[in-house]
C-alpha cells in the first residue's frame, strides 16, 4: 500500500525552512534551490507545492500570522473576561512584538516579507486584509474622537519598535516602556477607562 503523504506538513516543513533563511541568510538568499537544500528535500518537491516564490513567502507569512494569533490569544486569555482598553492593547501589542529569540525569527521573516511586497505589492492582499481588520479592532477599544487615525498611528508605532527591536537599535524595556508612553498619551484624555469584554 504507498505510503499517505502529509501535504500540509510537508508545505510547513517547507515553509519553516524558507523562515529558516530568510531569517538567517536575508531574503536574498531565499529560492527554491536554497530552500530545498534547508528543507532537506528535492527541489522539485518545493516547486511541487510552490511554483513561484511569492507563493512561498505568502505560505511563509501565513504560517507567522498563525503563532502570532496563537500568542496573542493566549497572552489575551490570562487577563480574564474584563481587561481594561488600554491593557487589552498593551497585551496585544506586547505579544505581537519580537521580544525574544523566538518572535525574533517570525519578525524577520514578516520584516523581509514587507521589504519584498514593497517591490512586489501584488503579493501582499494578505497584508492588505490583516492591517484593515487590525486597525478596525484598535479603533474600536480607543478612546479617542479619531480613533481610526489613532489605531494607524498605534499599529505604525507597533511596527517602528518591531523594527528597532529586530534591529538592535532599542531594548525589550525601551521598546515596551516606548510603547508606555504612547498608551499613556492615547487614554489620557479618556474620562474613564471602561473594560472590554473578551468573548
Amino acid at each position: 500500500m504507498p505510503k499517505k503523504v502529509d501535504h500540509q506538513q510537508r508545505r510547513t516543513l517547507i515553509a519553516d525552512a524558507l523562515m529558516r533563511v530568510a531569517a538567517e541568510q536575508g531574503l536574498e538568499a531565499v529560492s527554491l534551490r536554497h530552500v530545498a537544500a534547508e528543507a532537506g528535500v528535492s527541489a522539485g518537491m518545493v516547486q511541487h507545492y510552490f511554483r513561484t516564490k511569492d507563493e512561498m513567502m505568502a505560505f511563509a507569512l501565513a504560517v507567522v500570522r498563525e503563532r502570532s494569533q496563537v500568542r496573542v490569544t493566549e497572552a489575551m486569555a490570562r487577563l480574564g473576561e474584563n481587561p481594561s482598553p488600554r491593557l487589552l492593547l498593551r497585551t496585544m501589542i506586547a505579544a505581537l512584538l519580537p521580544l525574544d529569540e523566538r518572535t525574533r525569527d517570525d519578525g524577520r521573516v514578516a520584516l523581509a516579507f514587507l521589504a519584498y511586497t514593497a517591490v512586489r505589492p501584488a503579493a501582499a492582499p494578505s497584508l492588505r486584509e490583516d492591517t484593515v481588520q487590525l486597525t478596525g479592532f484598535i479603533a474600536s477599544v480607543l478612546p479617542s474622537r479619531n480613533s481610526v487615525a489613532a489605531a494607524a498611528g498605534l499599529l505604525a508605532l507597533m511596527e517602528g519598535l518591531g523594527v528597532y527591536l529586530l534591529g538592535g537599535q532599542y531594548t525589550t524595556e525601551e521598546a515596551l516602556g516606548a510603547l508606555d508612553a504612547h498608551l499613556d498619551l492615547l487614554f489620557a484624555s479618556s474620562p474613564g477607562d471602561h473594560v472590554v469584554r473578551i468573548s
